[in-house]
C-alpha cells in the first residue's frame, strides 16, 4: 500500500507594519468646524445669513428655531423710512388702544390726578403707541413718587412747627402765648396769612421760620395791641426783656446802688422780683 503525503502549500505571509498608515483625507472635529460650508455652493457659502454660524450644530440650531417660528404670528419692525402710519399698524397689533380715551388707570380711591392732567398724558401715550399696561405704569410711577414726595414735604413741616415752636417757648417763655397771638393778628390784619402758608424750596412754610414770627411779634408789639386787635388777660413779659429791666434798675448811679436814695429799698425789691420772675420763666 503505497501512501501518499498530502502537501498543503503555505503562501508566504506579508509581514504588516506595526504603525496604522495615516488616511489624509481624515476629518477632525476642528476641521469639521472649520470647512463645514465648503460642500455648499458658493452662492449660499457667502450669504451673510450663515455669518454668524460656525459649525453645524449651530446651523442646526437655528433651523430648529426657525421651525417653530413657522406659523407664529410675526410683526414686522418698520424700518427708518417708515412712516406715522406704518408704526400706527405695529402698535395696534401689539394692542394699543383705538383712540385715547382707552386707557384707563388704576388709582387709589382716596387719590384723583387732575382730569385734564390724564387727558393730557393719555393723548401722548397714544400717540407714542404705549400698551395699557405700560401707561397705566407710567401714571401709578408718577403718582407713587407725587405722593412720596408729599409726605416728606409734610413731616419737614412738622419738624419744622416742632423745632420753631421749642425755640419761642425758650425764648420767649410765658409770654410765648402772647407773642405768638400778637403776630398772627397782625399777619391777618394786614392781609400777610398767606404769606405765612408761603411752601419754601426745603419743604417748609415762611410761617414756621422763627425770624418770621419773631419780626412779626415785635413789629405787633411796637404798634400797640390796641391798633390790632383786643387782647385781654396779664401781660407776660420774654426772659430778654426782664432782663433789660433789670439793668435799667441796677445801671450805675442808680437808686438800687445808692443805700441813701429814698427809692433804694424799692428798687432793691423790684430787682428781686423780676430775677425771680425770670427765674419762674
Amino acid at each position: 500500500m503505497s501512501s501518499e503525503t498530502n502537501q498543503v502549500a503555505v503562501e508566504p505571509t506579508s509581514q504588516v507594519s506595526a504603525e496604522t498608515p495615516t488616511n489624509d483625507t481624515t476629518l477632525t472635529a476642528e476641521t469639521v468646524a472649520t470647512d463645514w460650508k465648503a460642500s455648499l455652493s458658493e452662492e449660499i457659502r457667502s450669504d451673510k445669513s450663515l455669518e454668524n454660524i460656525k459649525d453645524i450644530e449651530g446651523l442646526a440650531k437655528s433651523y430648529v428655531h426657525a421651525q417653530k417660528l413657522v406659523g407664529a404670528d410675526k410683526i414686522p419692525v418698520p424700518n427708518k423710512f417708515a412712516t406715522e402710519k406704518d408704526w400706527d399698524a405695529v402698535y395696534e397689533r401689539l394692542g394699543r388702544p383705538d383712540d385715547p380715551s382707552g386707557y384707563k388707570y388704576d388709582l387709589p380711591e382716596d387719590q384723583n390726578l387732575d382730569s385734564e392732567a390724564l387727558k393730557s398724558f393719555s393723548d401722548q401715550a397714544h400717540k407714542l403707541g404705549l400698551l395699557p399696561g405700560q401707561a397705566n405704569g407710567v401714571v401709578k410711577f408718577y403718582n407713587d413718587a407725587m405722593s412720596k414726595i408729599q409726605q416728606d414735604q409734610e413731616s419737614i413741616a412738622v419738624a419744622a412747627r416742632e423745632n420753631s415752636t421749642k425755640e419761642l417757648k425758650q425764648e420767649w417763655g410765658q409770654a410765648y402765648p402772647q407773642k405768638i397771638s400778637q403776630a398772627s393778628n397782625l399777619a391777618k390784619s394786614v392781609g400777610a396769612s398767606a404769606l405765612f402758608d408761603t411752601n419754601l424750596a426745603d419743604g417748609t412754610k415762611l410761617g414756621d421760620h422763627p425770624v418770621m414770627i419773631k419780626a412779626f411779634a415785635e413789629l405787633a408789639s411796637k404798634m400797640g395791641e390796641d391798633s390790632i386787635t383786643q387782647s385781654s388777660g396779664p401781660i407776660y413779659q420774654t426772659p430778654a426783656q426782664i432782663e433789660k429791666e433789670i439793668g435799667q434798675l441796677t445801671q450805675v448811679g442808680s437808686a438800687y446802688w445808692d443805700k441813701h436814695h429814698p427809692n433804694h429799698r424799692a428798687a432793691v425789691e423790684e430787682v428781686l422780683a423780676l430775677r425771680e420772675k425770670k427765674n419762674q420763666v
